[in-house]
């Protein structure tokens, strides 16, 4: 009878404690996947994808050529419709905004992405492959919009 009693015991505790393990608190959400530093296509920049609060962001922290050859100095968000904007930096500027990760699709949607070449905002939707993420901006309808290919950088670690 002893070892009966012991042995639920032993089974109640295993189960507290796996219960605790695998409760949604402690599983790493799949949308954190896009979490890191990611190059678009054409390479000339490196964004930063973080997570804050429940929503995901992405600015830019790299630039090839971060010096404005006109003037010598950082290259700020010159083409901004907002002529308020047009003295940011575009290091440190956050271009994605917003994206909420649905586990369903697999994609993360509801966000933006702004274009600092041409100073447009899209609507976007996001969805990663093999460290590869497919990133489409659009106006109005998906199907009418472009997708750019961007790729994770893995950065390595120092010893």
């Amino acid at each position: 009878m002893k070892k009966i009693i012991t042995l639920i015991g032993a089974l109640a505790l295993l189960f507290t404690i796996s219960s605790f393990t695998s409760s949604p608190a402690s599983v790493q959400d799949g949308g954190d996947d896009i979490i890191g530093l990611w190059e678009p296509s054409n390479g000339k920049a490196r964004v930063k994808i973080e997570k804050i609060g429940s929503k995901y962001y992405g600015k830019i922290v790299w630039l090839r050529e971060p010096i404005d050859p006109a003037t010598q100095k950082p290259k700020v968000d010159k083409n901004n419709e907002d002529e308020k904007m047009r003295n940011v930096p575009l290091r440190g500027y956050r271009m994605l905004k917003d994206f909420v990760y649905d586990e369903e699709s697999k994609e993360w949607s509801g966000g933006t992405i702004y274009d600092p070449e041409s100073g447009s905002l899209y609507s976007c939707v996001i969805t990663m492959k093999n460290d590869v993420l497919d990133i489409r901006g659009y106006v109005g309808v998906k199907a009418l919009g472009r997708t750019d290919t961007w790729k994770r950088i893995k950065i390595k670690k120092k010893n």
